[in-house]
């Protein structure tokens, strides 16, 4: 009996340990939010009113005050969900943008999904564009000559960035892992003779810095909306979505750069 009282002192102590942390991180999220101003007067009502009618109900046999109230109680919960409705969403927002949750499998779209969904974006609505994705060698000279970014890779960046609006969009953008390193940058032209002559200032450009390094280029063009990758000098024109998704996953893997 002893060890039986032991154990179940250790077991109330650690329940309410664990009551007590969960609503300590309740009220601090909830603290200078509408949220806390209503929790404060449900706490009043709900808590001590609504559980000390169903405690007196229960030890005075009074089975349909019992029953109100805990059909009220069943109320209350849907209530709590419908009233704390922005706080909740804000709390999932949060939780999913957490580290722990970021570094779960497939718990967030990859840089390559989210370059492919700019480069699509891009040449739908007929934007020039240059793309140099960083491997082995490295491309510093020329994100210096650019403007410093370090920002997480992401469609709608890449899409801003490459608008006609903005001041970087003539130059190219490196991206090196997962991190768009610099924008606004300069890549020296082709000088293979071979490279046919219709090809514009941007697509000599995405030939020319592969020729000095292993990059991987992608180029829209302004005029068509076409697009095209290059690597180790050679230049694919007109390439589809899902041709250009495989050629990436096969070369750049974010992770390992």
């Amino acid at each position: 009996m002893e060890q039986f009282a032991y154990l179940l002192n250790w077991r109330t102590l650690s329940e309410i340990a664990v009551l007590a942390v969960f609503f300590y991180m309740v009220l601090r999220f909830l603290r200078g939010s509408r949220g806390a101003r209503i929790l404060k007067g449900l706490g009043v009502v709900g808590v001590v009113l609504l559980f000390g009618v169903l405690f007196l109900a229960r030890h005075l046999e009074l089975h349909v005050i019992q029953t109100v109230a805990t059909g009220a109680l069943s109320v209350l919960g849907f209530a709590l969900l419908v009233i704390f409705q922005p706080e909740l969403r804000r709390a999932l927002v949060r939780l999913g943008q957490s580290r722990l949750v970021s570094m779960l499998p497939h718990a967030r779209r990859g840089a390559t999904s989210q370059i492919l969904d700019a480069v699509q974006t891009l040449s739908r609505e007929k934007v020039g564009a240059l793309i140099a994705i960083q491997r082995e060698v490295g491309l510093r000279s020329y994100a210096e000559g650019g403007v410093r970014l370090d920002a997480e890779v992401s469609a709608a960046l890449l899409v801003t960035i490459f608008h006609p609006d903005t001041p970087l969009h003539d130059g190219a953008v490196i991206i090196s892992g997962e991190r768009i390193v610099a924008a606004g940058c300069l890549f020296p032209l082709t000088e293979n003779v071979d490279v046919s002559s219709g090809l514009g200032t941007r697509h000599r450009a995405a030939i020319g810095v592969t020729e000095d390094s292993d990059a991987i280029t992608i180029v829209v063009s302004e005029e068509t909306g076409a697009v095209s990758f290059a690597l180790k000098g050679q230049i694919t024109r007109h390439v589809e979505a899902t041709e250009l998704g495989m050629f990436l996953r096969s070369l750049y893997t974010p992770e390992q750069t």
